[in-house]
């Protein structure tokens, strides 16, 4: 299996909220600024430039051991020997994805309600996404959002590490950590930051403070 990573600030790639911006530069200073996770989500892509873009992030997250997530293709994941995947509820089923995988990479799966995450556990997942936490704009194909009840209710479900996100910022980060989060994904927070490495620093401060007080 492999060894669990830090969960803690955990940043999903949008290129659109990049303003044109490169992405590996811009991850590179969001993780300068305490991200410990990147997911790379590229629905538009063509394959080779998906699996060209995980390259040159692994090439930059390899030596600072931050694991790179490939979102849904396993086949760039497996191309460019990323960490991991990670998997939504419309996407290929869990269980289809850990048989490819392997058991040395890493499975993420999106769950938003108790059947759901049972399921993922069942499938072999290493962590869940718990999607959405409050409703946000940059993903309109989420459920209904799953408030602090509901990831508390969640984590009343399973051990596995549990990956908030939606609508998430250094502003109203605490209520999650304490309703039983592991980490906290943003997309927006940091990608559209006029200063990514800020925003990062911001972010990972007040995770940090959260988990101290919920320790």
């Amino acid at each position: 299996m492999p060894r669990r990573p830090d969960y803690r600030l955990y940043l999903v790639t949008d290129r659109e909220l990049a303003r044109g911006r490169p992405l590996v530069e811009l991850v590179g200073q969001a993780v300068a600024g305490g991200v410990t996770v990147v997911q790379l989500r590229e629905k538009e892509a063509s394959t080779r430039d998906f699996v060209a873009l995980a390259e040159r992030l692994q090439q930059l997250l390899v030596p600072l051991r931050v694991p790179l997530i490939i979102n849904d293709r396993i086949d760039v994941a497996l191309a460019v020997s990323a960490a991991g995947v990670h998997v939504g509820q419309s996407d290929m089923p869990a269980e289809r994805a850990r048989r490819l995988l392997g058991d040395d990479r890493l499975l993420g799966v999106s769950v938003s309600t108790v059947e759901e995450a049972r399921r993922a556990e069942a499938a072999g997942a290493d962590y869940l996404g718990i999607s959405p936490i409050y409703a946000t704009p940059t993903k309109t194909d989420t459920p209904t959002p799953v408030g602090l009840t509901g990831l508390a209710s969640l984590r009343a479900t399973t051990r596995l590490p549990l990956v908030a996100i939606g609508g998430l910022h250094a502003g109203n980060l605490l209520p999650v950590l304490a309703s039983g989060a592991d980490g906290i994904a943003v997309v927006s927070a940091i990608m559209a930051a006029d200063d990514p490495a800020a925003a990062a620093r911001d972010l990972r401060a007040e995770i940090d403070r959260g988990r101290e007080t919920t320790a």
